[in-house]
This record gives structure tokens, C-alpha cells and sequence, in this order.
């Protein structure tokens, strides 16, 4: 592969276009001078007309210009400016560290940004700072709301096997007689795992989470705790204990 041939990506909307002028053939204009003042030479334009930069996944030329890198057809990616590249800053910085692993260096004209000398690294990785900054708030969001989910009683997942979920509440399913049927059988009969999931209809691993399930006691479980939910219990905590007991022992 030869280091200094370069992908030029340029990407306008009809909006951005009356708005700003920023042309196609503007960007591509000034992106090739560009390259050829660093050094680089043009390997290919990567034209998206008319595509919005929301995300990456519906823009054909961003598409073909990402598979173009995994093959190493380039060594470096010009753009005219950050936003043609992405507007959501968590795709733009997973690309680039995408684009970086592969060994393909990431210049963005207007922002005066790029990882081809020292302190366009430095810049990128104030930028990376943020948008990990960005991802632990979002995460420790999450979690506060999940977990206050589940103090309040309310399911925080799919429903398991006995219970379905309806007005975001989880009620007892038309099959949930099932569920102290199979905890008793399992208890009181010398039968296996792999014959009592089969009378049920039941993989073993989906038998072992059902009789393990503490959301059967009527808890919610959320990061490792387990609080009173707001739904029917399906089994009483002794039999619950009984049958953990006899599991530990299999």
C-alpha cells in the first residue's frame, strides 16, 4: 500500500447547500489542493449528494469509502469539514478510531484537524476525551433511571416465562400455572434437568433460568440487587430456596 494516496470524502445536503454555499465542488476543490500540499495524492473522491449527517449507515459513498479503508486502499481521509464527515460527534471519534487502528490517518481541512503529525493527535484526543466524557454521563443516566425503575417495582427487561408485559407493568401470563408446576416437579421427583425442560418445551439453559428466577419471588433484580417488585409473585421464597439448594447439588 502506498502511504501517501488519499480518499477525499465530500458530502452536501440541498438545506446546507442554499444555506452555506459549501458546494461539492467547492469542498472537492479545496480538499485537492489540500492533498496535494501535504503531499498526498488523490486515490479517489467519495461523493454523498443530498444525504443528510445524521448518521453513516444511509450514505452509499461514506459506505463504499469505509470498506475501501478495511482493504487498504488509502493511507489517509480528507474531509472539507467535521460535519460533512458526521454530526454526531460518538460516530465521528468510533470512525476515526476505527480509521486509526487500521492505520489510516484522518484530516479535516476547516477544523485544522488531523493525526498525521503531533499536534493534530493531541487535538484529537481532547476530542475523544469529551465524547468519552460524553458516553459515562449518558451511561450513569441510564443506570440512575434503570435502577430507579426497579426500586419503584417496575420491570426493567423483557418479561421471563410466565409473565408478559402490559401498560409497562408486568401481570401474569395465561401460562404462568406453569411456572409452580415445574418448580414442584423439579423438587419433588427424581427427574433431570434435560427431561423435566423437554416435558415443558424448554431448553435446559432456558429451564435453569426459569427455576433460578428470582423475579418469581414477585422482585425486580438491577446491577446485581434484588428489590420488591409491584408484580404477582409465581412461588413462595421456601420453595424458591429448596430448589436453589437442589440446584447447587446437581
Amino acid at each position: 500500500m502506498t502511504g501517501q494516496l488519499a480518499a477525499v470524502y465530500i458530502r452536501v445536503s440541498t438545506e446546507d447547500q442554499a444555506k452555506f454555499g459549501i458546494s461539492l465542488i467547492a469542498q472537492q476543490e479545496a480538499l485537492e489542493n489540500y492533498c496535494k500540499a501535504l503531499g498526498f495524492e488523490v486515490y479517489k473522491i467519495y461523493k454523498d449528494e443530498g444525504k443528510s449527517g445524521k448518521d453513516l449507515t444511509h450514505r452509499p459513498a461514506m459506505q463504499e469509502m469505509l470498506k475501501d479503508a478495511e482493504l487498504h486502499k488509502f493511507g489517509a481521509i480528507f474531509i472539507y469539514k467535521l460535519d460533512r464527515f458526521s454530526r454526531s460527534l460518538m460516530d465521528l471519534i468510533t470512525t476515526i478510531e476505527k480509521l486509526r487502528g487500521l492505520g489510516i490517518d484522518f484530516v479535516s481541512l476547516q477544523d485544522k484537524i488531523e493525526t498525521t503529525s503531533a499536534s493534530g493527535k493531541l487535538m484529537f484526543h481532547v476530542i475523544s476525551a469529551f465524547a468519552e466524557f460524553e458516553r459515562n454521563v449518558t451511561s450513569e443516566r441510564t443506570k440512575f433511571t434503570m435502577s430507579k425503575k426497579a426500586r419503584d417495582g417496575n420491570i426493567v427487561s423483557r418479561a421471563p416465562f410466565g409473565y408478559k408485559i402490559f401498560d409497562k407493568k408486568l401481570i401474569l401470563a395465561e401460562n404462568s400455572f406453569i411456572v409452580p408446576e415445574i418448580y414442584h416437579n423439579f423438587i419433588n421427583n427424581s427427574i433431570s434437568l434435560t427431561q423435566l425442560s423437554k416435558k415443558y418445551g424448554l431448553s435446559v439453559n432456558g429451564l435453569k433460568k426459569v427455576l433460578s428466577n428470582k423475579t418469581y419471588l414477585g422482585k425486580i433484580k438491577f446491577n446485581g440487587e434484588a428489590t420488591q417488585g409491584s408484580h404477582q409473585p409465581l412461588i413462595s421464597e421456601e420453595l424458591f430456596n429448596k430448589v436453589q439448594e437442589k440446584l447447587r447439588n446437581i
